[in-house]
């Protein structure tokens, strides 16, 4: 499948299955999972700056029109976008350079953990920075810790399990044409 396509089957699923799934799910008013931006974590790595940031904008963008909210969604997702490339960095061991695999991934990250590891701070940085300006003060530190917590243990549950159901075609790319 052309990789145009793919991304933009992608970006439909994730933003229909974020709003009329998992924004109908609130538990206890501490929890809130996110999926959405894991589109954001899967874009292939040749992918430019520039063009992750655009198409975060357009995510995040979307997000906020089903919600009303005024670019709290869109904030987040061109946080992530601008971290993922120095996470990508830090995170994938040079035996495993993304140079010879198309997006991140288990495989591609060289395991579970590092894998684990990045989406975990994208996610702990996603719903920091949204729930943040969502209360837009810290007035019950606490709350906000705990709800920041809780909701990304659970959208990491649940990114799993997308991976898990989901698997990926990750080809290994030689460098000859």
């Amino acid at each position: 499948m052309n990789s145009l396509v793919k991304n933009i089957i992608r970006f439909s699923l994730f933003i229909l299955v974020q709003i009329f799934i998992l924004d109908k799910i609130h538990l206890h008013q501490m929890i809130t999972p996110y999926i959405y931006f894991l589109f954001i974590i899967w874009l292939p790595f040749r992918l430019g700056h520039t063009q992750q940031l655009l198409i975060a904008f357009a995510l995040g963008f979307t997000i906020d029109s089903f919600r009303h909210h005024p670019g709290f969604h869109t904030a987040a997702c061109l946080l992530i976008a601008y971290i993922r490339p120095l996470l990508i960095n830090l995170f994938n061991p040079q035996e495993f350079a993304d140079s010879n695999y198309e997006e991140p991934s288990i495989k591609s990250m060289g395991g579970i953990l590092p894998y684990i590891i990045f989406i975990g701070v994208l996610t702990f940085i996603h719903h920091g920075w949204l729930f943040l300006l969502e209360a837009w003060q810290f007035g019950d530190i606490w709350y906000f810790l705990v709800k920041t917590l809780l909701s990304t243990v659970l959208s990491l549950l649940l990114i799993l399990i997308t991976e898990l159901l989901f698997t990926r075609q990750q080809k290994f790319r030689t460098n000859t044409v």
